[in-house]
C-alpha cells in the first residue's frame, strides 16, 4: 500500500513519519519510509539544488522539471520495487505537492502538470494521502524555530496561502483518497489520528 503525507510548510509530516512507521511495524507490516525530493542518491542531489538559498533565480518551470526528475528516479528505484515486495510505503510528499506548489502556488497549468506527473510516475498514484493541514503563519514559524529555513520557505506569504488552499481543493476533489488531519493539534494527538486512519485503511485492504 502506498501512503503519502502532504501539507504546507511546518505541518509536521517529517516528524510524524518515524513513529507512524514504528507503530505499523509493531502491527506486523513491512514498512519503507522515503521522502521527496530525495530518497535516492540522484534525488538527494536534486534536493540540494531545489532547497538551497543560493538559487533564488530558479524559475518555476525549472523547479517543476527538477522535482519531476527526482520523482521519476524515486518511483523507479525505490517505491515500485517496495510495493511489488508487499511493503507499506510511507512517503513524505509526492505528486500532489507539485499540484499544490507549482500549480496553485505558482499558477502553472494544472492539466499540463498532471500530464507531466503521469509521465514521471508511470501513472503511480497513492492509495491514501494524509493532508496535514495547518495555518500558514503557524507552520512557517515552526520552520524558523527549528532552523530548517530553505528556498521554498522563503516565498511570499500569499504563495503559501495559495498552496494551502490548493491542498484543500485537491482533498475535496478526491475524498476517497484524502484524509485531512488538523496538524495544529498536540503532536501526540496528531500521531494517534494518523495511526487510526492508516491502520483502518490497511485492515480494509487485508
Amino acid at each position: 500500500m502506498f501512503i503519502t503525507l502532504e501539507g504546507p510548510e511546518g505541518s509536521g509530516k517529517s516528524s510524524q513519519i518515524p513513529a507512524l512507521a514504528q507503530y505499523l511495524q509493531e502491527h506486523g507490516f513491512d514498512v519503507l519510509c522515503t521522502r521527496e525530493p530525495g530518497g535516492t542518491s540522484i534525488g538527494d542531489q536534486i534536493r540540494e539544488v531545489l532547497t538551497s538559498m543560493d538559487n533564488p533565480e530558479l524559475l518555476p518551470r525549472t523547479e517543476i522539471l527538477l522535482f519531476l526528475a527526482a520523482r521519476a528516479q524515486l518511483v523507479a528505484q525505490v517505491i515500485k520495487p517496495a510495493l511489488l515486495a508487499g511493503k507499506v510505503v510511507l512517503c513524505d510528499r509526492y505528486g500532489d505537492s507539485t499540484l499544490a506548489y507549482q500549480g496553485y502556488g505558482h499558477g502553472l497549468d494544472l492539466n499540463s502538470l498532471r500530464a507531466m506527473l503521469n509521465f514521471a510516475t508511470e501513472g503511480l498514484k497513492p492509495d491514501l494521502t494524509l493532508l496535514m493541514d495547518l495555518d500558514i503563519k503557524t507552520g512557517l514559524a515552526r520552520k524558523k524555530s527549528i532552523d530548517e529555513w530553505n528556498r521554498l520557505d522563503a516565498y511570499e506569504l500569499s504563495f503559501h496561502e495559495r498552496v494551502r488552499a490548493g491542498y484543500l481543493q485537491l482533498a475535496e476533489q478526491e475524498p476517497e483518497r484524502w484524509q485531512v488531519v488538523d496538524a495544529a493539534l498536540p503532536k501526540d494527538k496528531v500521531q494517534t489520528l494518523l495511526r487510526e486512519i492508516v491502520l483502518n485503511r490497511l485492515q480494509d485492504k487485508i
